[in-house]
């Protein structure tokens, strides 16, 4: 069991590290939220699904409510995530903010 549990924790810091490296990579405003908003999620997944299943090794009342618990905020977070993604694009949007092209580039 630990052995799925490390591989889970590995791929979790696996997909942080590609939205990290996408934040710095992408060119605008616009771009950089799709690593922002996918790769931390899944991240985030993977990683507190590790947590579940390393808290609930030991078949009790009180590891099972603990797992339950990872495992909804692992539910609130695929709720408000692309929620918040959307507020912050709108908000771009609305501050007049501009793609970025190849040929201008981007910006106000």
């Amino acid at each position: 069991m630990d052995i799925v549990i490390g591989f889970l924790l590995v791929c979790g810091l696996l997909f942080f590290t590609g939205g990290s490296i996408g934040i710095l990579r992408f060119p605008d405003f616009y771009s950089r939220l799709h690593p922002a908003g996918k790769l931390d999620t899944m991240g985030l997944l993977l990683s507190l699904l590790a947590m579940a299943v390393y808290v609930m090794m030991d078949f009790s009342i009180a590891s099972f409510l603990t797992g339950l618990k990872i495992l909804l905020i692992v539910v609130i977070v695929f709720v408000t995530s692309p929620t918040a993604t959307h507020a912050i694009v709108d908000a771009g949007v609305r501050a007049g903010l501009k793609p970025w092209t190849k040929e201008g580039g981007g910006g106000v």
